[in-house]
């Protein structure tokens, strides 16, 4: 028995087209029998569209290769305490877009934005007005936050839990700066009163860049984009029957509010961090006269609308 060679010569290129006309539907139909069906339409939506890009930009060899190794740097790059990948999301704008779809609806649930790829599982529990700023506020302001966390016509929510983290006011978090920065500093675990209402003190943040010495920084060099994001805290805030929200408070007057290189500002978020010249109050939350103080509600969609 003879077997014909296959003629794939530039001259016909018959054997390329016809690759090129059925892979992609040879690789949905390996995919039609995955038993869980949004596994299933999920991954064939992106072969769809992954697909499609390679065709519509007529993606060569090299720069798939190209492509391959900065996804490998990329997750080389990850840690226990730095999420490359989440940084890869969010400068690209996909981390803002999911939270913007997948997030609580209803026209007064506080909008929600980025995770932030400095999260930690468990922040450490602290009381109602403790002190999250844990070096003194050094050279920057210290300050005041306070709220109250309520459903969506108003009703308080107490016990609702709170989980808050920032940068100090030089702009790095607590896993950047191992030995220089105690763990845990910029963050607390808190929860609200019988009224729903939470403070605590800290320091004002300030505008910081995100990493850039990995592949991501390389990407944002390459695209001509800088890499700093505005003054801001970040907040978790749940509540039973509720769906969670994850967010940001961001200050008003902060540098990059127009620019966030993670496309994260949203304007219901931004709030002024008010210079307050009270002894009195300054007395009850425990702080210096003059401080700044900020107020932040945080409204929670009912579970089933989320």
């Amino acid at each position: 028995m003879t077997i014909e060679p296959v003629d794939e010569s530039p001259s016909t290129g018959h054997a390329t087209r016809v690759a090129e006309a059925t892979v992609t539907e040879t690789v949905l139909d390996s995919l039609r029998s995955t038993p869980d069906p949004r596994l299933r339409e999920l991954l064939s939506g992106l072969v769809r569209h992954l697909h499609a890009f390679v065709r519509e930009s007529r993606l060569t060899q090299e720069e798939w290769e190209r492509a391959v190794a900065f996804l490998t740097e990329t997750g080389q790059q990850c840690t226990d305490t730095r999420q490359e990948f989440i940084l890869l999301s969010d400068v690209l704008g996909l981390s803002s877009l999911v939270e913007t779809l997948g997030g609580p609806g209803g026209p007064t649930a506080t909008e929600p934005t980025v995770l932030g790829p400095f999260h930690l599982t468990e922040s450490p529990r602290r009381e109602l007005g403790a002190d999250i700023d844990l070096l003194g506020s050094g050279d920057g302001e210290p300050c005041v936050v306070s709220g109250r966390v309520v459903a969506a016509d108003g009703t308080p929510l107490p016990g609702a839990r709170l989980d808050v983290w920032q940068a100090d006011t030089h702009g790095y978090y607590d896993v950047q700066q191992p030995g220089v920065q105690p763990s845990g500093n910029g963050r607390g675990l808190f929860t609200a009163d019988a009224e729903g209402r939470f403070w605590f003190r800290s320091c004002v943040p300030s505008p910081y860049p995100i990493p850039v010495d990995g592949p991501v920084g390389s990407l944002l060099a390459a695209t001509a984009r800088h890499p700093y994001r505005p003054a801001h805290i970040h907040f978790i805030a749940s509540a039973d029957g509720h769906a969670p929200v994850t967010t940001h408070l961001f200050v008003a007057g902060s540098p990059y509010l127009a620019s966030d290189a993670v496309f994260a500002v949203k304007h219901s978020l931004v709030r002024d961090f008010t210079e307050t010249d009270d002894p009195v109050r300054a007395r009850e939350f425990g702080v210096p006269n003059p401080f700044r103080h900020a107020t932040f509600d945080l409204v929670l969609a009912p579970e089933t609308s989320a």
